[in-house]
């Protein structure tokens, strides 16, 4: 029940409005234990490590150790819960620095269990706490029992005040004294397992990277070859059927949407629907136990790690996409999960009006990563997937918001300068989402070294061009040559720029070319989420089409944007389903569409047209991967060399001239930009110069061909043209070979990729 000053407080804001009734002293699921009886002995245990930890305690006992941070609280307590859902309370009576803490003989792996934390209720200055509600440990390495999904709402229980007050506009101050147990997720206690033996990381340096963004639930909810029991699971990812697309499309790496555990929100339970993309995470240690085939009890851990073995094995990496600047307790209306409970004004970034949350992020919250125990649960969370879950690396959602210290966005940020330090981090692949909703939170190029970022610069430009919206071509020379202008600086390289056209936020490839207007109604928000900045082109009808030419354009606009994506200089970045033209029935916003929308179809694979573009997908990252010259660690010089006046890049009009600057600044529908083999920096393994063929890109975005002067001595002599879109049959290469200086036909709306060869080269001339 709460004191009396609490209840004065809380009764000043709400005008002496009565509150629901006292808590019963244990209840969950209607059951009660019965409070005369002993229940475990708790020893004094330790305050490290956070969390629960199942060892070998005094006198060789077996147990568990449980140890949570909660700066101010008045009291914790410890509360176990055993099969039928009966819950035992014990107090953690020891206290050291803040964190309270205690060992629990006899508790093993499979234990569930949850904190109630004591302390004032007093939301003007920031204070929610409320043990009436059970809170998920943020270190717990497993989650169970998370709300069914045959809920139509949050349970009112699950709020920390009174969710459904008449006056709104104090809501959030009632507290709500009914107990949250039989409805939040419980964390379980799990058998460490630190057996990586037999486990190899690729390893694979960023120059050689290709990432490939999927769902795990989505990319093998209906793969026909995943036994149906493993489908949308760790499990089906990890089923050679999955791993053999992985492998002969040619990716090496897989970026997961959000693994971590997280929650439904509300306002989607009451439509009828269900968070899919998983950007709403409650358990920053916890993989999500609905994708688990094996179990929620601590084996999804297993399974997880199961999953990566595999992987790794295949020679792919793994990716995992975090959100560490915000959770799934949202505002100051949103449920009492975790964090709020435990300390809202520690774990929170709040407002000079403490009641309210500072929203960096559009979600309602912001971590206060500039605390010091905020920045260690963020840390600790990132070393215990690389050492203890296998993972390769992470792409930071809203990295801008992780990087403010006080309120701008800071370099030199706590959160940036632990990381690059930290022993482990820094060797791990690290992705920003460089920018947050906040003023100044755009921050594409100013990350530091070490970090990659989403270069949303080159997909706006590679659209644009490819729509026919450039005004001039400036902008589009530097994404297709590795955006020096954005990251030559402070030794940062080529590979610091994550070229994309496409993510899952926003329209797949298909739909880029057969929308231009969002088609969100499912969603339920009146169409008006997602953005409106698409840059797409429909090529003359909304939607489905059952023009033949229309339909024949589309294609061949696919294969436009793939080949330029993967002859970009940079680290190219597929989203699944793309290589074989998914579409999403043009909604741009997808996450609660868990269901055919967003689940792989992989039916297309056997259609005509989607199985051309999988070829032409799969040619060009073998051509990728076999040609170093497509993979540069160094920024182009575009220096001429004095020898024979060639640079290792150069740019070319129709007329087989070198682009001037008043080119540049010109409109132009027609790009060609010239790769030169012979002046790649840097040295082999073995400190051997390293070598490669030339090539020559034409990119041709007019509705009408065009004439080519190819470029002759010294630039080549011959070239073999191994990639023409304008072609329906991509699975093997043209093969045609052209002289230099020979003036060829672009097809319209095309891209040519030649190879240089030599006079001796000319038996197959076309």
């Amino acid at each position: 029940m709460s004191s009396a000053a609490e209840q004065e407080t809380v009764q000043e804001g709400v005008r002496g409005e009565v509150l629901p009734g006292p808590l019963p002293a244990v209840g969950v699921n209607g059951r009660h234990r019965d409070t005369g009886a002993r229940g475990p002995e708790v020893w004094p245990g330790a305050p490290t490590p956070l969390g629960a930890r199942f060892r070998i305690g005094p006198d060789g006992v077996a147990g568990t150790n449980f140890a949570l941070w909660a700066g101010g609280a008045e009291a914790v307590e410890l509360c176990l819960f055993d099969e039928a859902g009966v819950e035992t309370r014990l107090p953690l009576s020891e206290l050291t620095h803040e964190i309270w803490h205690g060992f629990v003989p006899g508790v093993r792996p499979g234990q569930r269990y949850g904190f109630r934390v004591h302390g004032r209720w007093d939301p003007w200055t920031g204070a929610r706490w409320n043990p009436a509600k059970l809170l998920l440990d943020p270190y717990a390495r497993a989650v169970d029992g998370a709300p069914p999904h045959d809920y139509s709402a949050l349970p009112a229980e699950v709020y920390g005040h009174v969710r459904d007050w008449p006056q709104q506009q104090v809501a959030d101050t009632v507290r709500d004294d009914r107990d949250s147990a039989p409805y939040v997720p419980k964390g379980v206690v799990v058998h460490d397992d630190d057996d990586w033996a037999d486990d190899r990381r690729p390893k694979t340096p960023w120059a050689d990277s290709v990432i490939y963004e999927l769902h795990v639930r989505g990319f093998t909810k209906v793969h026909p070859g995943i036994p149906e029991e493993l489908r949308g699971t760790y499990a089906g990812l990890a089923h050679p059927a999955a791993i053999e697309h992985l492998v002969r499309l040619g990716v090496t790496a897989v970026e997961l949407l959000p693994v971590h555990q997280y929650a439904h929100e509300d306002h989607l339970l009451r439509r009828g629907l269900r968070n899919y993309w998983g950007y709403n995470s409650i358990g920053y240690f916890a993989p999500h136990a609905a994708y688990s085939a094996s179990g929620t009890t601590g084996q999804q851990v297993g399974e997880f790690k199961r999953m990566v073995r595999a992987l790794h094995a295949a020679g792919i990496e793994v990716i995992l996409d975090v959100v560490y600047n915000h959770t799934a307790e949202a505002g100051e209306l949103g449920p009492t999960l975790s964090l709020r409970g435990i300390d809202n004004r520690g774990y929170y970034r709040l407002q000079s009006d403490a009641r309210r949350y500072a929203d960096y992020t559009g979600c309602g919250n912001t971590l206060h990563v500039v605390q010091p125990h905020v920045l260690r649960l963020i840390t600790d969370s990132l070393r215990y997937w690389v050492t203890e879950m296998g993972v390769d690396g992470f792409r930071f959602d809203l990295a801008a918001a992780l990087a403010r210290s006080m309120h701008d966005v800071d370099m030199l940020s706590p959160f940036l300068a632990v990381i690059a330090q930290d022993p482990v981090l820094r060797r791990v692949k690290l992705i920003a989402e460089p920018w947050d909703v906040g003023n100044g939170g755009y921050q594409v190029g100013a990350f530091p070294p070490l970090w990659t970022e989403w270069n949303d610069r080159y997909r706006d430009a590679v659209r644009d061009f490819w729509r026919g919206a450039l005004p001039d071509v400036r902008d589009l020379g530097y994404r297709l040559s590795g955006s020096s202008d954005l990251y030559a600086w402070g030794g940062r390289r080529p590979y610091a720029s994550i070229n994309f056209v496409t993510a899952h936020d926003g329209f797949t490839l298909r739909d880029l070319v057969s929308y231009e207007q969002k088609h969100n109604d499912a969603n339920g928000e009146g169409n008006r989420d997602g953005t409106n900045d698409n840059r797409s082109w429909n090529c003359g009808a909304e939607g489905e089409s059952d023009d033949a030419e229309i339909n024949a354009l589309r294609r061949r606009q696919l294969r436009n944007l793939l080949t330029t994506l993967l002859v970009s200089t940079g680290v190219p970045m597929l989203v699944a389903g793309d290589e074989m033209g998914r579409t999403q029935g043009g909604s741009n916003n997808a996450y609660c569409q868990d269901n055919e929308v967003s689940w792989l179809d992989w039916s297309l694979r056997e259609q005509p047209g989607p199985r051309g573009l999988l070829e032409l997908t799969t040619r060009l990252l073998a051509l990728r991967h076999s040609h170093p010259v497509l993979r540069r660690r160094a920024f182009f010089s575009g220096r001429a060399r004095e020898a024979d006046g060639l640079r290792d890049l150069a740019w070319f009009t129709p007329h087989g001239t070198e682009m001037t600057e008043r080119d540049w600044y010109a409109p132009a529908s027609t790009v060609a930009l010239y790769l030169s083999g012979r002046d790649i920096p840097g040295r082999d393994a073995r400190g051997a110069e390293v070598t490669d063929d030339s090539f020559l890109a034409v990119l041709h975005a007019a509705d009408r061909p065009t004439s080519f002067q190819l470029p002759g001595p010294p630039w080549a002599q011959a070239y073999e043209l191994v990639v023409d879109t304008s072609r329906e049959d991509q699975a093997t290469a043209p093969g045609t070979v052209h002289r230099g200086g020979e003036t060829v036909t672009v097809p319209p709306r095309s891209v040519l990729l030649l190879k240089v060869g030599h006079e001796r080269s000319r038996a197959k001339t076309g």
